[in-house]
């Protein structure tokens, strides 16, 4: 999946897109995505700029966008429309083994553990060059703007 395809999936913007292509995705099962890191990221101005480091709550939402595609791919048959919003509703088990930094390739595995009743729950690892960076449980669901606003 290139990043057009990424774009059509997905109503991130910059800067908050944080996919930049996906791998390999087997709908139902797993995707892995690249997140390319480098220095002109908004965030490193401020975290830190002496030592630049990806912030933790941003390998997170990387994480969540890679669920999201995952989520999307294996729902193609009920093709997510413009009225849907996806949501991350529970992170859990999150920890943060090594500082990622500009010039890094964030490889992004997520698996879906199950689906049920609108819930989805992935398991997702941040990955340096094969070595694991981060790690999460995640949750996330999709609505209708509708949904959402009566």
């Amino acid at each position: 999946m290139n990043i057009h395809e990424v774009l059509r999936r997905l109503p991130h913007r910059y800067p908050f897109l944080l996919i930049d292509r996906v791998l390999s995705c087997e709908p139902g099962k797993s995707l892995t995505a690249l997140k390319n890191v480098t220095i002109n990221e908004p965030f490193f101005v401020g975290h830190f700029p002496r030592h630049p480091v990806m912030p933790g709550v941003m390998i997170v939402e990387a994480l969540a966008q890679a669920s999201a595609l995952l989520s999307f791919k294996t729902m193609e048959a009920a093709q997510v429309d413009d009225e849907s919003v996806y949501y991350l509703v529970g992170i859990d088990k999150a920890r943060f083994k090594k500082p990622v930094t500009p010039g890094d390739a964030l490889r992004l595995e997520v698996s879906l553990q199950r689906h049920m009743r609108g819930i989805w729950k992935f398991w997702g690892e941040a990955k340096v060059d094969g070595v694991l960076v981060s790690e999460a449980e995640l949750m996330c669901t999709v609505r209708t703007l509708k949904d959402i606003n009566g």
